[in-house]
């Protein structure tokens, strides 16, 4: 068979889809079905998408397995799923937020918020992410104690719907940068450049678990990184040249490890570039941001190096001056 021509459909598995852009010899070409109409239906399915694009159905086929996977494939995946940093990062965020949540009543009431204001934030929807992007202000450095009263006075807060979603949004604003500037800067407190660190008072039990986490994180970033570099992933050719001192190469590892970070915390799996497709999540896009600023912190420390190592050439090639 010279060519291969095949009608790739919402069902189609990745198995007969591998099969068919494979089979011809000259060519393979694929014909995405984006028209799902259904006669039965007068009105829209409720699993119909609307805005379907040949790109979401083909990444859906090859998120479709139709073999059965072997009990060891199966022992596998379930392993690679739970060791996930997305899996170790949300288990982290779940017990700082249960670890912090009297902190926070404390801070809040002395905030000046009412009582039942206090009340209403802890028990919104809205609450989970309050908690976190506390956590991420006190990771870059802010003083929450000072921060916060100023942020509930800046206006008035009775007609707010969700005092909670409304300090949300405040403290993200203010906050957005680590305090400081200049030489006073202090880089964020981030596990692998991602995960803001929890801190503060916390029982035993809770900071051992959190602590376990933070390790287990640093390790699957570490493997993912060192397997990415022994597999010569061409998204590791952005990283630059590994230095040679012994300073510079562990900075440049912790450097590309936020990057190896970022692309299991998301599942990225296009290995042309590091960081895959743009992000959607608000979350995603701060994190990109984090993991493109380790990139060009990877590439400082190798283009340093070798600029060092430049002048000691030219220094050595240079002829001695006779007295």
């Amino acid at each position: 068979m010279q060519t291969s021509h095949v009608v790739v459909a919402p069902t189609t598995t990745r198995e007969n889809f591998y099969v068919s852009m494979t089979r011809g010899a000259e060519g393979n070409f694929g014909y995405v079905a984006v028209d799902r109409e259904d006669h039965e239906h007068s009105e829209p399915h409720p699993d119909d998408n609307p805005n379907v694009t040949a790109r979401s159905v083909l990444y859906g086929v090859l998120q479709h397995v139709g073999a059965e996977l072997s009990a060891h494939e199966t022992i596998t995946a379930e392993q690679e799923y739970w060791g996930s940093i997305a899996q170790l990062a949300a288990e982290y965020d779940t017990i700082a937020q249960a670890a912090q949540h009297d902190r926070w009543a404390a801070l809040l009431a002395a905030s000046g918020l009412t009582p039942d204001q206090v009340g209403d934030v802890l028990d919104s929807d809205a609450y989970g992410a309050l908690s976190a992007e506390l956590r991420h202000a006190e990771a870059n450095h802010h003083d929450l104690d000072a921060l916060l009263p100023r942020l509930v006075g800046a206006r008035r807060l009775d007609d707010a719907d969700d005092i909670a979603s409304v300090l949300h949004a405040r403290v993200a604003r203010a906050t957005v940068r680590p305090a400081g500037s200049g030489r006073t800067r202090k880089s964020p407190r981030l596990i692998v450049g991602l995960i803001p660190h929890a801190s503060g008072q916390i029982a035993d039990d809770m900071r051992q678990a959190l602590d376990e986490r933070r390790e287990l994180i640093e390790a699957r970033a570490d493997a993912v990184l060192r397997g990415s570099l022994t597999d010569e992933a061409p998204w590791t050719a952005d990283l630059g040249r590994k230095p040679r001192s012994e300073k510079q190469k562990a900075a440049w590892w912790r450097a590309a490890r936020t990057i190896a970070a970022y692309r299991d915390r998301y599942g990225i799996t296009d290995d042309r570039t590091p960081f895959g497709p743009d992000p959607e999540s608000t979350s995603q896009k701060i994190d990109a941001i984090r993991a493109r600023a380790a990139l060009n912190r990877a590439h400082a420390i190798t283009n340093d190096e070798q600029s060092a190592q430049q002048v000691r050439q030219t220094a050595a090639a240079r002829p001695a001056r006779s007295l």
